[in-house]
């Protein structure tokens, strides 16, 4: 059996069946119990360090007022 035939074989039998079995797996991480509260705040990442217009006009000095 020559190289290319051999792996070609390989490839649709067991290379197919690992990448099918890490694509469950992944998708079977992602919605585990437990995870909304993760998923949540790397959602809310980039609003950390926003502030909202009333922070803003408490943070004024008073003679700009």
């Amino acid at each position: 059996m020559d190289t290319y035939s051999f792996l070609r074989q390989l490839a649709d039998s067991w290379v197919l069946l690992v990448m099918t079995l890490f694509f469950l797996g992944t998708i079977v991480w992602a919605f585990r119990p437990g995870s909304r509260k993760e998923h949540a705040d790397t959602a809310n990442i980039v609003f950390r360090n926003e502030t909202t217009v009333q922070d803003d006009a408490d943070q004024t000095p008073e003679a700009d007022k």
